[in-house]
């Protein structure tokens, strides 16, 4: 990367014949239709709810948010949603070429910057292709449709008999005219219609297909491909000195020995936020490691005994939310009951959090893998103290995000280190043991099910509690800045509070699709948080689905039943039932069939959210009850995520869910002491790694055309692990209710 040029986004916009987009980023909340007055009549204008726009329409409803087309023909996509890794950047690509009927290679993409997209808030939640791919498409299809017009009185020809093809609008006798001799000024920039004239699915050309991400040749191949990578002319490099526990102040600092080493630039203090500047990356870490040998702090024990952690969560205050409310009476019936746990659990990003700050002009632009350009930008302008058009945020890949890593925070350290050195950028890297103790941890939980059957061990009343804190402190404000509560000024969290919602938090999944006569859920959520917790992949739905699943697959046991026919028999929506009977045939279900010796086969389900892709999940593993290692030898998965943009996109994202969920569900648990974390690096903190990959992990895609996009992004994890569970649990012959299921536990478990 070179230097930093001043490019405003109206000189990179200008040109020549060009169409000239004005981003209009106010609510479409705020449009009314407004019935005429008569004043004579002392009538008032009645303001009535504008028409309901697809997708993030409904915020940013302007056509020219997200489409550009130039004077030679090349069009420009923008989108507020940052791609993860999940290949966002492929998906609305081919969403935008096959509605404007051009050539998928003429396009090109702007991710998330708050100078140029659109407002889409997070990247969370699996909405990519729901929420942005859906209003690209309705965009595409009305621009499309706008420049036929256009083509229409420039031929003097009816619209309905001219068609858009490879990027041009031609006439029956073979006329053409290019998109880009079409395009004017201001011609995109009206609001969108609530409706569209989409494609059907039996037209696409370019939807549905297979296609290789535009994101990955950079990453396999060394290139320059994450923010990690960039490395600006006259770029300076920060380190920052992080406390040595949660609750720690720093009394003292020896700044002498740090500033006097070769290279470094400045030594940056405010209360017990400490950094340094250097030209030279060790020159900074040397720099860091002196400064932290000579800071004093003040410590005291803040954390309970990690072994009591399900105890001490359940003691907490708590304040009830009922996800659902459903009880009828029950005469007679059997009950059982069971209790999972699960300790905290990180993000465990390959590559440490890094973000790039660059004060010049009075603004400073941040580069950085946050998954919200646009909170990121309001919290770093208060917690700078400046007015929020002077922070530019844009969005650059790094080496591991899904959830809130520390990207948000070493963006805010980036920022803050920027004021010290006006003019240069600065390249702010975390350690690795920055990142395993101060990343916002996922929470702790406790979940307890409890299930009465009839006397053929049906579900005829069904109880299910979790015990948790808020899955969510993104920033949005200051406080929610790591760097931002250590200043002297220092910044507060925002109270967590407890909201029940469609989406879910903690209780995300919480509710079974299954259909109990009766039933009720109820979160206890749990406001004060031992250590800092936020967003990890899938908030509370790994652990609400591992622990019902797990749960299902005791009572079809119990009830003499196999666990596919037993789930099946209490399901009713069909989409549910297609991708269960799926993932059993492919994978060779056979009810009743014995697993060879020390192997186990396992199966699981659920619909993501309630609302959005649905995933089975049938596993077979193998474990060494000498040592207790499991062997996850294949897996077959079903998915239905409605509308198919790229299959090979979708499969990537069951496979790496399902990898993951192995991941925590094997590994994974945060240790720490009554004053720190302990778990500091990857010996600590073990993950997955390469020789525990399953052989195969084989995902069908269930195709649901001219259905709306189901987001998939997120919908593998609670099949995935849950499955291995259970797929352990028949080949030792004892379930094992507290997570991670580690080679002790099994040996334990089995008596090896």
């Amino acid at each position: 990367m070179g230097a930093l040029p001043d490019i405003s986004r109206r000189s990179v916009l200008l040109g020549s014949g060009a169409l000239v987009l004005s981003f209009s980023l106010r609510p479409a909340g705020a449009q009314t239709i407004t019935s005429p007055g008569d004043e004579t009549q002392n009538f008032q204008a009645i303001a009535e709810p504008a028409p309901e726009l697809p997708g993030s329409l409904k915020t940013n409803p302007n056509l020219d948010s997200w489409i550009r087309i130039d004077a030679t023909g090349k069009g420009t996509i923008f989108t507020g949603k940052a791609e993860l890794g999940q290949g966002i950047k492929t998906a609305v690509l081919q969403v935008a070429a096959e509605e404007l009927e051009m050539p998928f290679e003429q396009l090109s993409l702007v991710g998330p910057d708050t100078s140029e997209s659109p407002n889409e808030g997070y990247t969370a939640g699996s909405h990519s292709v729901q929420d942005s791919g859906t209003a690209i498409r309705n965009a595409a299809a009305q621009v499309r449709d706008i420049l036929i017009a256009q083509a229409a009185q420039r031929l003097s020809l009816p619209a309905e008999q001219l068609k858009a093809e490879a990027g041009a609008v031609v006439a029956p006798d073979g006329r053409r005219l290019g998109y880009g001799e079409l395009v004017a000024a201001d011609l995109l920039h009206v609001e969108a219609q609530p409706t569209s004239r989409l494609k059907p699915s039996a037209a696409f050309r370019e939807m549905g297909k297979p296609r290789q991400r535009i994101d990955i040749p950079g990453k396999v191949t060394g290139g320059a491909a994450y923010v990690q990578d960039m490395r600006p002319d006259g770029m300076l490099h920060g380190r920052v000195v992080r406390p040595p526990s949660p609750g720690a102040r720093l009394r003292k600092l020896d700044t002498a020995p740090a500033e006097a080493l070769p290279g470094v630039v400045k030594v940056v203090r405010n209360g017990s936020f400490v950094g340094v500047l250097a030209e030279k990356e060790w020159q900074a870490i040397k720099a860091m490691r002196l400064l932290a040998a000579g800071a004093e702090w003040e410590e005291r024990p803040t954390l309970p005994k990690a072994a009591e952690l399900p105890a001490v969560l359940m003691a907490m205050p708590h304040e009830d939310g009922i996800v659902a409310d459903d009880r009828k009476p029950v005469a007679g019936g059997k009950t059982h009951e069971a209790t999972f746990t699960r300790p905290y659990q990180i993000h465990g990003s390959i590559g440490p959090s890094c973000a790039l700050a660059h004060l010049d002009n009075g603004t400073t632009t941040v580069w950085t893998h946050t998954q919200g350009v646009y909170p990121d930008q309001k919290a770093i302008a208060e917690m700078l103290g400046v007015p929020v058009t002077q922070v530019r945020c844009i969005h650059a890949e790094g080496s591991g995000c899904y959830g809130h890593n520390g990207a948000d925070d070493a963006a805010a350290d980036a920022a803050l280190l920027a004021q010290a050195a006006p003019g240069r950028p600065v390249r702010l890297q975390w350690m690795r043991e920055q990142e395993h103790a101060w990343e916002p941890f996922s929470p702790g939980m406790v979940t307890k099910a409890r299930a009465t059957v009839d006397d053929k061990g049906t579900v005829v009343d069904w109880n299910y509690e979790l015990w948790s804190n808020s899955h969510n402190s993104r920033p949005g404000s200051a406080g929610n800045l790591l760097p931002a509560q250590w200043l002297e000024n220092a910044f507060q969290p925002d109270a967590p509070k407890l909201q029940i919602t469609k989406e879910g938090n903690g209780d995300r999944n919480s509710n079974p699709l299954y259909a109990f006569p009766s039933r009720h859920v109820v979160w206890h959520f749990l406001p004060e948080m031992p250590l800092r917790v936020s967003a990890l992949r899938g908030l509370g739905a790994y652990m609400n689905v591992f622990s019902i699943e797990n749960f299902m697959d005791d009572l079809a046991v119990a009830a003499k039943a196999d666990p596919v026919e037993y789930r099946l028999r209490h399901l009713q929506d069909p989409r549910a039932r297609d991708v269960v009977t799926k993932a059993a045939e492919r994978f060779g279900w056979k009810a009743g069939q014995a697993a060879p010796e020390n192997h186990g086969y396992g199966f699981a389900f659920a619909r993501y959210k309630n609302l959005a892709a649905y995933c089975a999940v049938a596993m077979e593993v193998m474990v060494e009850p000498e040592t207790g290692r499991v062997r996850m030898l294949r897996a077959n998965a079903a998915v239905d995520a409605g509308e198919i943009v790229n299959p090979n996109g979708i499969a990537n994202q069951v496979q790496g869910g399902i990898i993951q969920a192995a991941s925590w569900t094997l590994y994974e648990g945060v240790s720490f002491d009554d004053t720190r974390v302990t778990s500091v690096d990857w010996s600590t903190y073990p993950i997955l790694r390469f020789d525990t990959l399953p052989d195969r992990v084989d995902v069908d895609i269930i195709p649901r055309p001219d259905q709306p996009f189901l987001g998939a992004g997120e919908c593998s994890q609670g099949p995935g692990g849950a499955a291995l569970a259970n797929a352990i649990t028949q080949a030792i012959g004892r379930r094992i209710y507290d997570l991670p299921l580690s080679r002790d536990k099994i040996r334990a478990a089995t008596g090896a």
